[in-house]
């Protein structure tokens, strides 16, 4: 061959590392070891013990390569003779389990290359796959003489996983959907989460529950330094709440699945930068049955043996069904209802809603939950029952 082919992975370098060698002053060396960790460049003046030092280092090997990290190449093809070449094309491929990408800046042919002159390049891919990556180059050229010549060479590598991402999701009873995300670095090294945020579907606003208030200002609850150690877990919380258009379509915000997508960002080692988006997260879709009641208001705390009022949402779930509903209200031990019990609440289309106000009071104090309301639809003979609907703290009221 006329010509001569090198490929190197472009890495950041890294903090050179020394291993420290000393003894007490008593033993044989006596202050030897000592006085020539002081006198090496490599190590911190005042922590020679230390193994990280203060100068850089070239890496000596491939390294890893993690998914959502940029790989970096340089390709250099050198003219080892002492003939002038013609028609000279270098082409990049990757390959991976899925797909073959063309990562050559150029897909021109270079006129002609002289003795001892070479032809460089650099390739830049931010890796989406996870598994094994083979990079092939290909060059190709004419002699002198005219004869074509033509070589490849591959290179293969594994791309690793850098993170575990676990989510879990909690649905609450007034559409609101609540997203656990447990990330983990499953690396060998620290990592410096940058962002960590989650990409709503159309029908959800998000509003992330990772700051606190301190002072007047907002906080990250993870401290100011957010580095993430190898293996070391970290929980974020965000709650969906559905855009106002959508939430007064209790059919339509039921039946949704999809969440949205964690879009997350980190940095490693000298600065090298990661970026992860998972796939549409997917919930199981709450149950609410034909009809669902909600409240809307109800006080905190109320007074002993005191009326207080409380507002409830009934909600037709059904997509196809008018029903004709009658209310009935049932006392119990501690929650006795003010009011009439049995009355019609008129006919509910699909897919609509009806607020009810309603008056209580409670005869025993403490914490006290409220329960005995009864749905009863005409047209079925089916009757839902809600019990457990919500907490309300009943206290003495003041004697004057």
């Amino acid at each position: 061959y006329f010509l001569i082919f090198a490929v190197m992975r472009l890495t950041k370098p890294t903090l050179f590392t020394n291993i420290p060698v000393t003894c007490e002053e008593r033993d044989l060396p006596g202050n030897l070891f000592n006085q020539l960790m002081k006198d090496d460049p490599s190590t911190v003046k005042g922590a020679e013990t230390l193994m990280l030092g203060e100068m850089l280092t070239l890496p000596q090997n491939f390294g890893n390569i993690f998914l959502g990290e940029t790989f970096s190449s340089y390709i250099s093809v050198h003219n080892d003779s002492n003939q002038v070449v013609k028609d000279i094309l270098v082409k990049a491929d990757l390959q991976t389990s899925s797909q073959r990408l063309n990562l050559s800046a150029s897909s021109s042919a270079v006129a002609e290359l002289k003795p001892d002159c070479c032809i460089d390049d650099v390739i830049h891919h931010e890796v989406k796959e996870i598994g094994t990556h083979i990079l092939v180059c290909a060059v190709s050229y004419t002699t002198q003489t005219g004869e074509k010549m033509y070589f490849r060479k591959f290179f293969k590598f594994q791309v690793l996983k850098p993170l575990d991402v676990k989510t879990k999701f909690y649905n609450a009873e007034t559409d609101e959907v609540f997203l656990e995300a447990q990330i983990q670095n499953i690396t060998t090294s620290p990592m410096f989460m940058e962002k960590v945020s989650l990409e709503p579907s159309m029908m959800y606003n998000v509003a992330e529950l990772n700051t606190a208030d301190a002072a007047g200002e907002s906080e990250s609850t993870f401290g100011s330094r957010t580095y993430l150690q190898p293996m070391d877990t970290r929980q974020y919380l965000y709650c969906l709440k559905p855009k106002q258009e959508f939430a007064e379509k209790a059919g339509v915000i039921k039946g949704v699945t999809v969440i949205g997508k964690l879009d997350i960002v980190w940095k490693t080692n000298l600065g090298e930068r990661g970026r992860l988006q998972t796939s549409q997260l997917q919930r199981m879709a709450p149950g609410y049955g034909d009809v669902r009641l909600s409240l809307e208001t109800i006080p905190d705390t109320v007074n002993l043996e005191e009326p207080f009022d409380i507002t409830c949402k009934i909600t037709n779930c059904s997509s196809e069904r008018t029903m004709d509903l009658v209310l009935e209200m049932c006392n119990t031990n501690s929650i006795h209802w003010c009011g009439v019990s049995g009355r019609q609440l008129g006919k509910l289309h699909p897919s609509s809603s009806l607020h009810l106000a309603l008056t209580l009071l409670s005869s025993v104090q403490g914490l006290q939950s409220v329960s005995g309301l009864r749905l009863t639809d005409t047209f079925l003979k089916r009757t839902y029952e809600y019990d457990d609907i919500a907490q309300v703290c009943v206290v003495s009221s003041e004697v004057k």
